[in-house]
């Protein structure tokens, strides 16, 4: 498991070819699913503390997107298909 950083507009310390997987820690919330959109979107669903789903949206280490507060992980996927994200 790798922990990742940011400061709200890039994963900071990360190599371009390096993406957050399942399992990995990033700004402390753990990634429960991942999904890519095209070859340049890549959505990461995040646990949040309180128990809540929340979204970042990476084109390569900058985050282009993040939503938070979702209930639940389908609700969260769902958006992000539904380019609510």
């Amino acid at each position: 498991m790798k922990h990742y950083t940011s400061n709200g507009k890039m994963l900071l310390g990360v190599e371009y070819d390096d993406q957050p997987l399942l399992n990995d820690s990033v700004d402390g919330m753990r990634v429960i699913s991942t999904d890519r959109r095209g070859d340049d979107e890549y959505a990461l669903f995040l646990l949040e503390p309180e128990g809540t789903v929340g979204c970042y949206v990476l084109d390569e280490i900058y985050i282009v997107g993040r939503v938070f507060g979702f209930e639940t992980l389908v609700e969260a996927v769902r958006a992000w298909h539904e380019g609510e994200i």
